[in-house]
């Protein structure tokens, strides 16, 4: 996708409340990338919108023939479409319409950042009863709800952008807790059970097939695994094209998986955290640069493979958008004053654009 040349993207979430804007500074910046370094454009979630703006709302909105509704704890099953759902999918059907504005005439890769199955599993209710990942059955019919859903919402991107080249991102912060059954149950005096690493890789096989289907399916689908490389397992099984980690935590043992995945195949999306700051030095970009090439040497992985490698900002802080918390119904994901804005964001992503030429250099070596 990014050429032989390290990519530069994001997770989706965005501060403010303004979507054209801000999927027009997505796009533009990562349009006019340095030549040394991909930009690929994503798809923006505005969390200060609301429950109905963040990433459990925004998957929700998608389901197919699955109703969701807010309830006192967040959101839930419902039996029937109501307003708050409604005001999810007029949400979904904005975005699609500022996307078709900022990327008139784009042609080039699109990063559509969703949340996944299990992470959603864990984040909704039933209608009547715990999370729906207490119900095998049920977190079942949400993936494959899920997987008609993306997969339509992949076709409506390509009729707002017909040049796109669209890979999903699957956001799955909770996959690795999921599977270990370590997530409580909503009393809190117990632990909801395990989903076995086979049976989360086969739901995220199916969201992940419903991406691709058809004429107009996504060219790639990557899983975010969140911080745990103990994810690694299950998104490999999955028959993913990528697989993306908060790499700043990894310790030795991490990476040895990280190089196990990147020679089976899988292309790394890296996540790293915002450039440490100082007074006389200003924004340390090696050092950003530093968390992923330094570990990626020690292991034994190629140099020339940092060319492959995607690297993600992740979240602004305050946006809430990561969907790896269980939301509460008021706040789902809500930003909170004081905390990252627009300007703060676009920050982020020029200084990860300068972090992807140190790559580029360091590809080459």
């Amino acid at each position: 996708m990014s050429g032989g040349r390290p990519g530069v993207s994001g997770t989706g979430a965005w501060p403010g409340t303004d979507v054209l804007e801000a999927q027009s500074t997505v796009v533009g910046d990562l349009v006019d990338a340095p030549s040394e370094v991909a930009g690929l454009p994503f798809t923006v979630l505005l969390p200060a919108r609301g429950p109905w703006g963040d990433r459990v709302g925004h998957a929700a909105a998608l389901l197919a023939e699955l109703p969701a509704e807010l309830g006192p704890h967040g959101w839930k099953l419902a039996d029937r479409p109501g307003g708050d759902l409604g005001r999810a999918r007029a949400y979904v059907r904005e975005d699609l319409d500022a996307l078709a504005v900022a990327a008139h005439g784009y042609t080039g890769p699109l990063v559509l950042p969703v949340a996944g199955p299990l992470t959603l599993a864990a984040s909704l209710y039933l209608a009547r009863g715990d999370r729906v990942l207490s119900d095998a059955g049920a977190v079942r019919e949400l993936a494959e709800s899920l997987a008609v859903g993306i997969g339509e919402h992949v076709a409506a991107v390509h009729r707002s952008v017909p040049g796109a080249q669209v890979t999903v991102l699957l956001h799955e912060p909770l996959l690795a807790q999921v599977v270990a059954g370590v997530l409580p149950t909503f009393s809190g005096y117990a632990a909801l059970r395990a989903v076995p690493g086979p049976v989360a890789a086969e739901r995220l096989a199916t969201v992940a097939d419903g991406a691709r289907a058809g004429g107009s399916g996504a060219a790639a689908v990557v899983v975010h695994g969140g911080t745990a490389w103990t994810s690694l397992a299950t998104v490999r099984a999955a028959r993913a094209d990528g697989v993306a980690l908060a790499v700043a935590g990894l310790d030795e043992r991490g990476w040895e998986r990280v190089a196990e995945a990147v020679e089976g195949g899988l292309r790394l999306w890296a996540e790293l955290p915002p450039q440490a700051t100082s007074q006389c030095a200003g924004p340390d970009v090696v050092g950003q640069a530093d968390l992923l090439t330094r570990p990626w040497r020690s292991v034994g992985l190629p140099a020339a493979g940092l060319r492959d490698v995607v690297l993600l900002a992740g979240d602004p802080p305050g946006t809430g958008g990561r969907g790896g918390t269980m939301p509460g119904a008021a706040g789902a994901g809500a930003a909170t004053a004081g905390q990252a804005s627009p300007d703060d964001a676009r920050a982020a992503l020029a200084g990860l654009l300068r972090a992807g030429r140190i790559v580029a250099e360091r590809a080459e070596a």
